[in-house]
């Protein structure tokens, strides 16, 4: 039972004022018996965190996936001066000579930019050399890790149909409140209410615009994929013609080991431009959907990239000052 409650978490939590009551109903249990089976996950480390999943580019963030060429010997220091950035949510070493891959978000009124935040961090890090990759097209985005080893090979993508909504101050609040992790108890979204000093009703109802703005993609749990079990983990990087880059993009997403699918650009020094995150239990697992995946889509080549080492994995914290703090440095 503890697998089918952590898959079920992670695909959509109930916003509702006593969500494990709701949980347990599904489940034919007790409310403090799913408490307690999670409060335990949640120890072992096997939970990372339940919380509102926000998307980075509506809320008006500018973001890019980069990798930095690093020596060696200065990869540790360099991981640390990157992972001191608040707006670097992803920072992972990989088998590659661009060696260093991470995710970076600045805010939408970031006085340095994109651009010149990288341009920083690369003199900062001493990177021998960089790439940005900014998504071009995103085919998918839902990390699910099947944690009952049931789930069909291939599943249906979704698109959301997003409503435009103005954000509100309130809005603002509730984004840089839901976005932490939730205490594993009855009521775990109390102290939110209170100290917004706003009902259950109108607390969900803004979560449910921010949903069907497409702001938020969901309210969910984060698994930590090692501790879980998923041990081979890979990027898979692919040199898709550009004229059928989109058709073979929801091609390869369909599959349901494939958590982030996205288009990106190709560089003289880089020519992958479909980016496919793979998850898997063992090596032998991903490199099979690999081969599936090889088998289906139309590429000139491939490669898959293992990451060896985690830095930093942590969910951006949005409408906060601390980027602002760092950007204060540089200017």
């Amino acid at each position: 039972m503890t697998n089918e409650l952590l898959y079920h978490i992670q695909k959509e939590f109930p916003m509702s004022p006593k969500p494990f009551r709701e949980i347990a109903k599904r489940f034919d249990m007790r409310e403090d018996e799913v408490i307690s089976i999670l409060q335990e996950e949640k120890a072992k480390g096997i939970i990372r965190q339940i919380s509102a999943i926000f998307d980075t580019k509506k809320l008006g963030y500018k973001s890019s996936l980069v990798a930095f060429k690093i020596d060696k010997n200065d990869i540790d220091k360099a991981a640390r001066i990157l992972n001191a950035h608040p707006g670097i949510s992803h920072n992972y070493e990989r088998d590659h000579d661009f060696n260093i891959w991470f995710t970076i978000a600045v805010d939408p009124d970031s006085r340095l930019g994109l651009d010149k935040t990288v341009e920083i961090l690369a003199k900062l890090t001493k990177a021998k050399e960089y790439i940005k990759l900014p998504t071009l097209k995103l085919f998918k985005i839902a990390v699910k890790l099947d944690t009952t080893g049931k789930n069909e090979k291939k599943e249906k993508v979704v698109k959301s149909k997003d409503i435009d909504i103005k954000l509100t101050p309130l809005h603002k609040k509730v984004i840089e409140l839901a976005q932490n992790d939730i205490e594993i108890k009855s009521e775990p979204f109390r102290e939110i209410v209170e100290k917004l000093d706003i009902g259950y009703d109108t607390f969900f109802n803004i979560l449910k615009e921010l949903k069907d703005s497409g702001m938020m993609r969901r309210y969910a749990a984060i698994l930590n994929h090692r501790k879980a079990g998923f041990n081979a983990n890979a990027m898979v990087v692919w040199g898709v013609d550009e004229d059928i880059a989109e058709s073979e993009g929801k091609k390869a997403a369909a599959f349901s080991a494939v958590s982030h699918c996205y288009l990106r650009p190709k560089y003289p020094n880089w020519p992958y431009n479909l980016f496919t995150m793979i998850h898997g239990k063992t090596k032998d697992d991903t490199n099979g959907v690999i081969n599936s995946i090889a088998k289906e889509i139309q590429h000139n080549s491939y490669r898959p990239l293992y990451s060896t080492r985690e830095f930093k994995k942590v969910r951006v914290k949005y409408f906060t000052d601390e980027s602002k703090k760092w950007e204060k440095q540089y200017i």
